[in-house]
């Protein structure tokens, strides 16, 4: 059982804008990233360079040869120094967590990925400013070098920003990410307690059935029309070393635009649901389930489609927000267990076996619900009683 320390007092939000961008500021901010993009690449030959030579090469000397080239480039000069800065930062992080991941020796599907190239056609655009590379004026946001933005603001920031970050999606639209501090909002307590376990046939199976949540199936709806578009691009794609056609192009932003919708609409149906959850329970027992293995199963499809990662995640989000308990359990043996006596089977239940039947005590359930309650029987929360209530002056347990 783990409870993530973020879940305790203060902590950070994002929240995104869609940006209006003319012109003329398109034209400097692909400027910009034009600068970001060559020290991006520049760091990373630098990076394999000294490694050849078994030289450390670290932030800080990364930041010197910016400075040097910065003074010997007229051209780079031009930009701000902050997003560059920036960049040099996020590189370091993300060399510094791929060589942990080889000395700890993970298997290569978890390890983080080496820093690569960013091409000119390929990477999107991403430009981060600290505090002092951005301000808010006149509900327009401005950044270093002149570049003004007009912001839609769908809703008022709670606090003065720390960080933003302007970048591209692949549908053509510019967003911008503000970085503010979030202050939890506690809810009434409600003496209740929910388990929950990960599925396909249903996303989210839990010990009450007020709170299940079905396979909305948003990706199945829209497969036909993602599969037209990827006809019209496999007929249109360019030969190699070819400029794509523009009706290329066009087929490839229209899918674009039509799988973030679908990826919009579980991020919607996931935090609907979540903020159900955490409002009608004080504490509630996840199943710590990974769902990147079934990428190579015949479930691939339909477990994509079910989005349990992006359900977790909007579940431990909110219950953060709210200042509610999530204890993270792990999914070993948990449809083997019964959740009334504990018992284990001596074999593991093959999928098209839908009812568990203990041995040991005769309890009969659903597969899915005897594994909802396991995670509250792990997790120290298990009811009496009632399914998910907790016996009248008990206190629910903190986690560890």
């Amino acid at each position: 059982m783990v409870t993530p320390k973020s879940m305790e007092g203060t902590g950070y939000a994002r929240y995104t804008y869609r940006l209006l961008v003319s012109a003329t500021a398109h034209t400097a901010l692909m400027a910009e990233w034009d600068r970001c993009r060559w020290v991006w690449n520049e760091c990373l030959a630098q990076s394999k360079k000294a490694r050849a030579e078994g030289v450390e090469c670290g932030p800080a000397r990364l930041d010197k040869m910016l400075t040097e080239a910065r003074a010997r480039t007229p051209w780079l000069a031009e930009g701000s120094s902050v997003p560059q800065q920036q960049l040099i930062r996020d590189f370091g992080k993300s060399r510094a967590k791929a060589l942990k991941d080889i000395r700890e020796r993970l298997p290569q599907r978890q390890r983080a990925g080496m820093p690569k190239w960013k091409k000119k056609r390929e990477a999107l655009p991403t430009l981060n400013y600290t505090e002092r590379g951005f301000r808010l004026k006149d509900d327009r946001l401005h950044l270093a070098g002149g570049i003004e933005l007009t912001v839609v603001w769908s809703r008022h920031l709670p606090a003065e920003p720390s960080s933003v970050r302007v970048y591209e999606d692949c549908a053509g639209h510019w967003y911008c990410s503000f970085v503010v501090p979030a202050e939890t909002q506690p809810l009434p307590t409600t003496g209740v307690v929910l388990g929950v376990d990960w599925g396909v046939k249903e996303i989210a199976t839990t010990t009450s059935d007020v709170h299940d949540l079905p396979h909305a199936g948003h990706g199945r709806k829209a497969a036909g029309k993602v599969t037209r578009y990827d006809r019209m691009m496999a007929r249109r794609r360019p030969k190699k070393g070819q400029a794509a056609s523009r009706g290329y192009r066009e087929a490839k932003r229209q899918r674009a635009k039509t799988c973030q919708k679908i990826a919009r609409q579980r991020q919607d149906t996931a935090r609907k649901r979540a903020k159900k959850v955490v409002r009608d329970h004080d504490a509630i027992a996840v199943e710590d389930f990974r769902p990147k293995f079934l990428a190579g199963t015949t479930m691939a499809r339909k477990a994509a489609d079910a989005a349990i990662g992006a359900t977790k995640r909007a579940l431990l989000e909110t219950a953060r927000k709210h200042g509610r308990n999530v204890h993270l359990v792990h999914p070993a043996f948990t449809t083997m267990d019964c959740g009334r006596c504990g018992a284990r089977t001596k074999h593991a239940l093959p999928l098209s076996e839908r009812t568990y039947t203990c041995t040991a005590c005769g309890s009969v359930s659903p597969r899915d619900k005897n594994s909802a309650r396991v995670m509250l029987v792990r997790a120290g929360l298990n009811p009496v009683g009632v399914e998910g209530v907790r016996p009248p002056g008990a206190q629910l347990q903190k986690a560890a």
